[in-house]
């Protein structure tokens, strides 16, 4: 169980990070994140609980060098429609031979500034790398980008792919939500654990039961916000 972070702000990432989740993500595709947010929130989290993992913006390889370069051990990559697009996230994941990775690690937070003698000879095997399914033609393509060797997750994106869809506004539609459990099933088929986000708590122990093993279950702007906005509410109830 995890938290999506949003607002770009080291506190929230600290709060988060020690609060009880599995795992915090920094967005830095919907989040105001450049990369020195990034690098304060990772610092800003680090020797807490939670696992930490960075959704780069698209699957550009500088973008993910750039990330990995700051310690990401996990990675997630949004609207990933086929296993070839899938392939390339891999490559620009992991060192040569196994891929293109540019090497400079020793003059990076990855390697606490080349403390970890040895960080380029055991990345590739650490880093995890979970790619988005957000579109009909993903899901056309779902079981060869799942069975692409070093994708370690395939994450559903609901909300793109309702839309994607027809369903914008409707993302329980019943159509939609076929799609979405089909897509979970195919992903455990191939063996690899499936992921998703899903605000509404009535969904998640069905997805549980699908096999779902990285749930988002909330945001810090979504949460925020509910928090303030419901005790601005209270106080104006009762006291005008």
């Amino acid at each position: 169980m995890g938290c999506w972070l949003n607002l770009g702000h080291p506190a929230i990432a600290a709060i988060a990070a020690s609060a009880g989740f599995d795992w915090c993500l920094v967005d830095g595709e919907h989040g105001p994140n450049t990369l020195e947010m990034i690098h304060a929130q990772l610092s800003a989290m680090q020797g807490h609980p939670a696992a930490t993992a960075v959704r780069v913006p698209w699957d550009e390889g500088w973008m993910l060098k750039q990330v990995l370069d700051l310690g990401v051990q996990t990675i997630v990559v949004p609207m990933v429609d086929t296993a070839e697009q899938a392939a390339r996230v891999v490559a620009a994941c992991k060192y040569p031979p196994e891929g293109i990775r540019g090497r400079a690690a020793g003059l990076s937070r990855a390697s606490n500034w080349g403390q970890i003698a040895d960080y380029e000879q055991t990345a590739n095997d650490e880093i995890c790398v979970i790619v988005q399914a957000e579109t009909r033609t993903a899901l056309e393509n779902l079981t060869e980008i799942a069975n692409v060797p070093g994708v370690d997750c395939v994450f559903v994106g609901p909300a793109d792919l309702s839309a994607d869809m027809g369903y914008r506004d409707t993302p329980t539609a019943p159509e939609p939500m076929a799609a979405i459990e089909n897509a979970l099933k195919t992903i455990r088929a191939a063996g690899k654990p499936a992921g998703i986000i899903f605000y509404e708590e009535a969904m998640y122990q069905r997805f549980i039961d699908l096999g779902v093993r990285f749930m988002g279950v909330g945001a810090d702007a979504a949460i925020c916000a509910s928090a303030i906005r419901a005790q601005a509410d209270a106080m104006k109830a009762k006291y005008g």
